[in-house]
């Protein structure tokens, strides 16, 4: 038991006795027996605007984490952003309107550290290192990088190695969780097999990153126009999704063309009529209700009058959320300080990750 008794957590010494009364979940051995105090990390990207498959999938969950008393650490993501070419006025917009919708929405930057990644040095050292322990074989098999590269002549090195940034992106702040989509859990597991390799070449210098999959219909809401696929920010079809800060307007319009069937009747069955039933997923998770319960309530309602009950609905919702993403952006100031005071306490954190791995891989000098 001498072993138990020089654990050590990034808060310090704790003995077998009190951690095991702790909850379950919130401190994690390794391999090696260390124990890792619970922190979670997620990222997101600032092309295009946030949509309610990003709010549900993602921010919504993100918010819950925070309010929870979690130590929790949100990034946008812009190196991940430009693997494929980005108008930089665009972007550098983009950067900031993420980080007013995500405030908007409920991310409270003194709850929360939340970030710009390129601010963050240590995310492409790291990078670096990890792609020296990684294989090319594995990036080629990972989903989206086919899936992504298949429309492209010529494919950018980084839109091949971008799943090892977000392997450091996780690893550099050592966290045990990380909120994924059903597509991103690969990419997850390439992080888990860079942690394990590396500690079990050099020591107990990351915990194991666990997933935590949100539910499978809020983390993938489908296309209006194509209920076939996910709501992405990438569908060229603006009519597609409806984004966060979308007015009145556009939410009405987007619903009446939003794309059903020729039933007229309301019934939810994602298997056979996959439109109709994405509508009502949207009204349920807006909502609280049971698809069920909405289709009860709107018996005597066609699909077109349903959608101008839906587009009331989202109207509700997201109007808060648009005003004060509208305030937000008026003040750029405000918006380039919480990030720049989020990056700096995300250095400090990095960095002390970073000389430990280059320490151990022998880049500092004793």
């Amino acid at each position: 038991m001498k072993i138990f008794s020089r654990l050590r957590t990034r808060c310090g010494h704790l003995n077998l006795k009190d951690t095991l009364r702790n909850n379950v979940g919130v401190r994690y051995f390794s391999s090696e027996f260390k124990l890792w105090s619970q922190r979670i990390f997620s990222g997101i990207q600032p092309t295009g605007n946030l949509h309610l498959g990003n709010y549900f999938g993602a921010v919504q969950r993100w918010v819950e984490l925070q309010d929870s008393g979690k130590d929790v650490i949100y990034s946008i993501v812009d190196l991940h952003s430009i693997t494929l070419p980005q108008d930089p006025e665009e972007l550098r917009s983009n950067i900031l309107k993420v980080a007013a919708t995500l405030i908007a929405c409920g991310i409270n930057p003194e709850k929360s550290i939340l970030f710009q990644q390129s601010k963050v040095r240590q995310h492409t050292e790291l990078c670096w290192i990890l792609g020296c322990r990684t294989t090319m074989p594995r990036l080629a098999h990972l989903p989206q990088f086919k899936e992504k590269s298949s429309a492209l002549k010529d494919v950018p090195l980084g839109l091949y190695v971008y799943p090892v940034l977000q392997c450091a992106d996780i690893l550099l702040y050592r966290a045990t969780e990380v909120p994924v989509g059903e597509d991103q859990v690969q990419h997850l597991q390439l992080a888990q097999h860079l942690a394990r390799n590396f500690n079990n070449q050099y020591g107990a210098v990351f915990p194991i990153p666990k997933a935590l999959v949100g539910d499978s219909h809020t983390s993938r809401l489908r296309s209006l126009r194509d209920p076939l696929k996910k709501m992405s920010k990438s569908e060229p079809d603006p009519r597609s999704r409806i984004n966060l800060t979308d007015t009145s307007d556009s939410i009405l319009e987007k619903c009446k063309k939003a794309v059903t069937d020729f039933t007229s009747a309301l019934t939810f069955n994602p298997e056979e009529r996959p439109g109709v039933s994405n509508l009502i997923t949207i009204h349920s998770l807006l909502s609280g209700k049971s698809p069920q319960e909405i289709c009860n309530e709107c018996a005597s309602l066609d699909t077109g009058r349903y959608k101008l009950v839906l587009a009331e609905v989202i109207e509700e919702k997201l109007k808060p959320i648009r005003e004060e993403t509208v305030r937000l952006m008026a003040d750029p100031v405000y918006l380039k300080t919480v990030l720049e005071k989020g990056s700096e306490k995300a250095s400090l954190i990095a960095e002390e990750t970073l000389l430990d791995v280059k320490n151990r891989v022998g880049l500092i000098a004793l």
